[in-house]
């Protein structure tokens, strides 16, 4: 096999390196810089260019080596290459040939183009490694526009009460997205510390990105009454929060599908967005390889690998440490067979394949 499965990952013996090691590792070769997938301790980097900014600055004084998309590097006897993923900007699917067999890691992917991240490409192989985080059929992502749309009139709606919105997102990714979707006409739009040091960080590598004010010591609050803020999911309901009086709180997540979870993260409102493929990116995806093997993790593999099955792939498991959405991770899961996207009633008890 061109890989195996490992304790510490995902290994290639050709070229005696690990993709997206979750232990510590002499050589790693990294799709993109979210912490579950570029983790500190590994004796040596390898990325995409737009990947390294980010990484440099969650890891500090690493041993990085960069590559840019679509070239090939020979390592030992595997010959190596990155091709965009559309996750979030630097993303890469890594593609692994050794004697004219080839593997691909997808790590995270999404399908359709968002604007901010180098847009995916199918990459023809033998063997495809993909996520399945949202691998059933309720998840089907609105578009970009709808998004903008829905978010930009909760915003407007909130300030007309005077009222703050306050936006749980990702700081790698969805703040980008949902800042690009944003209408400044309405206000200002503030952001947290962490999502406003990686906006600085994706601004220096030449990303636009809309003007936003930092939350910092002497920031005239009262003033920014009715503004967007940006922060992490792990700051609602916060002390943190609380310094903006009254407030409106949102979740953007995939997760957001599924009503139920939306209660119990006590948000006001929920927005069905995702740097992860939904069920037909996933399935369009794999198509598009020409693939006979498929190998699924985490997230709903279970019934994922089940369906490839039905469709004629040889599809397999690989438990990994990959976290997918993980801060917004349910507490329980859907039944693939009934469709809960109007439930009133919990689905079934959470299951998850890996941490």
């Amino acid at each position: 096999m061109v890989l195996e499965f490992r304790e510490a990952g995902i290994y290639c013996p050709a070229a005696d390196a690990y993709i997206d090691p979750w232990r510590p590792v002499a050589r790693a070769l990294i799709t993109h810089g979210h912490s579950d997938h570029a983790r500190a301790g590994h004796g040596s980097y390898l990325a995409t260019r737009a990947a390294a900014p980010v990484m440099r600055h969650r890891l500090g004084d690493i041993r990085l080596a960069t590559l840019p998309y679509g070239e090939v590097l020979r390592i030992g006897d595997a010959r190596v290459s990155f091709h965009p993923a559309g996750h979030v900007p630097g993303s890469a699917q890594i593609r692994i040939e050794v004697a004219g067999e080839v593997w691909v890691v997808s790590g995270d992917y999404k399908t359709v183009a968002d604007g901010l991240s180098e847009a995916f490409e199918p990459v023809a192989c033998h063997a495809f490694i993909s996520e399945c985080t949202f691998g059933l059929p309720i998840y089907d992502w609105p578009s970009e526009a709808v998004l903008a749309q829905q978010i930009n009139g909760w915003w407007a709606e909130t300030r007309a009460r005077g009222q703050t919105a306050v936006l749980g997102v990702y700081a790698l990714g969805k703040a980008q997205r949902v800042l690009r979707l944003l209408d400044p006409g309405i206000g200002p739009i503030l952001t947290h510390g962490a999502i406003e040091a990686t906006n600085a960080v994706l601004r220096g590598q030449g990303i636009a990105l809309p003007d936003t004010v930092a939350v910092a010591p002497g920031l005239d609050l009262a003033a920014c009454r009715g503004a967007m803020v940006l922060a992490p999911p792990s700051a609602l309901g916060s002390a943190w929060m609380r310094r903006f009086g009254p407030v409106s709180t949102g979740i953007a997540s995939g997760w957001m599908q599924l009503r139920g979870v939306r209660r119990r993260r006590g948000a006001d409102r929920g927005f069905v967005m995702s740097d992860h493929a939904d069920w037909a990116g996933l399935n369009a995806a794999i198509a598009a390889t020409g693939a006979e093997r498929v190998f699924v993790t985490h997230g709903y593999t279970a019934p994922f690998a089940r369906w490839l099955g039905e469709q004629g792939y040889e599809a397999g498991i690989v438990a990994t440490e990959f976290g997918g959405e993980a801060l917004d991770l349910p507490e329980v899961e859907p039944d693939p067979d009934r469709d809960t996207r109007n439930d009133t009633d919990p689905p079934l008890a959470a299951r998850q394949s890996a941490p």
